[in-house]
């Protein structure tokens, strides 16, 4: 089953019953990434009662309700990223407080539209699983190993030069064995290490 991630960032305002409700959605690579953006956004809204986050990025998802009742903040967001089957997403909502309670339904609700309206305002893209070889090859066959790369429009990530010419590339983890197979026309005795 495909996963899908966003293709940029976006924020939209709610105000629900005198409430200020900011909702952010943004691609993260991790969870390391997602808690200094949630760090950032602590400090750039000193002044919120609450910022709460979902994050789904693999094993490393997780949430925060960051003051609110149990279950009201941090989950309602990570269901609407589940349901939009999204991963490497983090999704944070900064609500200053209006003076009038909404109680736990309405808590839900309103931390449930700050994230799927975010989202209506970027673009969902299918999330490819990506993978790294680690290529050595003699000089006479670098030339066409770097044509190949281009014609295929995988990513080189490093090159270095010893007694081989070494390339480092990143492509999609589906294309490995027919890429294997195309070094290896191109160059027999060509060292190949597979980093997924």
């Amino acid at each position: 089953m495909p996963t899908f991630t966003i293709a940029a960032r976006a924020e939209i305002e709610l105000d629900i019953r005198k409430s200020r409700f900011i909702g952010i959605v943004m691609p993260v690579a991790g969870r390391e990434a997602a808690m200094q953006e949630v760090e950032r956004m602590r400090d750039a809204h000193r002044g919120a009662t609450h910022v709460c986050w979902a994050l789904m990025a693999g094993g490393h998802s997780g949430m925060s309700d960051d003051g609110e009742p149990s279950g009201t903040a941090g989950r309602p967001m990570l269901e609407v990223l589940r349901h939009h089957e999204l991963d490497g997403v983090l999704a944070m909502v900064v609500r200053y407080y209006g003076g009038i309670k909404l109680g736990a339904g309405g808590l839900v609700r309103a931390y449930t539209e700050a994230i799927a309206t975010a989202l209506k305002h970027t673009e969902r893209i299918e999330r490819v699983a990506q993978a790294e070889l680690d290529i050595g090859v003699g000089y006479a066959a670098e030339p066409q190993l770097r044509h190949w790369l281009a014609q295929h429009n995988y990513a080189l990530l490093d090159s270095r030069h010893d007694t081989l010419a070494h390339l480092r590339l990143r492509l999609p983890a589906a294309e490995l064995d027919q890429a294997e197979e195309a070094i290896r026309r191109i160059a027999s005795n060509a060292s190949i290490k597979r980093i997924i």
